[in-house]
């Protein structure tokens, strides 16, 4: 079986790669590693030395120029120290090598705006839509109820039905650059997951859908399913201690947020 390999990379207003390391040693990760952009800039780390790659949540850079829009400029453009190589290519070698790599909420910001969600027709970094302003205009702090597409390629949603996750965030509404787009993310089944009400159904009813994205779009993968974008922080309902109803309700002291993790960790495992 292959040894999972974990790196989370943090820096730049990133502010929950602790929550995500725990998640990965949960979900069953040999090894993980917490690192800066700038250890993989400097070449102090490789990305061909792992097997999940992780993009945490948080305000990188401050959000200018639009959220992870400046961090993805520099995951596109940056050289690696004392080399020709830019980082985007080990980025696009390590998806090559069938690789995962998850990437929550700032984390999918920075995605979506490297073209590596949803990379219609396998074609990265080229970006084809965006998440702005949530359509409430303000920020929005709650839990959400998601419900998952089970003919979605994304292999971090396998076996999952729904789930109760919080959002935190400012700009999640997801805005495509075409109708063809949004076509295609419908007709290939890119959205693994949408915002749905009390009943499980996918709405566009505000507070369930907090952003206002159209088909309550809350998550996005390429056409392998092995990179996959989410707004709302799995990371952050790993122990039923994290639910604020934990003490009203009966629940496992897995939090629902570990399956989407340790469903990278094994399919990597068995790769």
């Amino acid at each position: 079986m292959t040894k999972v390999r974990s790196l989370v990379v943090t820096g730049n207003g990133v502010n929950c790669e602790m929550e995500m390391a725990h998640a990965n040693r949960l979900a069953g990760a040999d090894e993980v590693v917490v690192t800066t952009i700038y250890a993989l800039l400097a070449g102090e780390l490789r990305l061909d030395g792992f097997q999940l790659l992780n993009l945490p949540g948080g305000f990188m850079d401050g959000d200018d120029l639009g959220s992870a829009k400046a961090g993805a400029v520099r995951w596109r453009y940056a050289r690696v120290a004392g080399t020709d190589e830019f980082l985007s290519d080990q980025l696009r070698t390590f998806i090559d090598a069938g690789k995962c790599v998850i990437g929550v909420c700032n984390g999918f910001q920075l995605l979506i705006k490297l073209g590596l969600v949803p990379a219609l027709g396998g074609d990265y970094f080229v970006q084809t839509s965006t998440l702005t302003n949530n359509e409430s205009g303000r920020f929005e702090d709650r839990w959400v109820r998601l419900v998952a597409d089970s003919d979605s390629p994304c292999v971090f949603t396998r076996g999952i039905a729904s789930l109760e996750v919080p959002v935190r965030h400012g700009e999640g509404r997801f805005v495509a650059a075409s109708a063809e787009v949004e076509s295609q993310i419908r007709s290939r089944r890119l959205a693994p997951l949408r915002y749905a009400d009390a009943d499980g159904r996918a709405t566009q009813s505000y507070p369930a859908n907090p952003n206002g994205s159209p088909d309550a779009i809350a998550a996005l993968c390429d056409e392998t399913g092995r990179v996959f974008g989410m707004m709302p922080h799995p990371e952050a309902f790993l122990h039923r201690t994290n639910h604020p109803r934990w003490t009203r309700e009966p629940m496992p002291e897995e939090g629902q947020g570990v399956a989407i993790f340790r469903n990278a960790v094994e399919y990597l495992r068995g790769a």
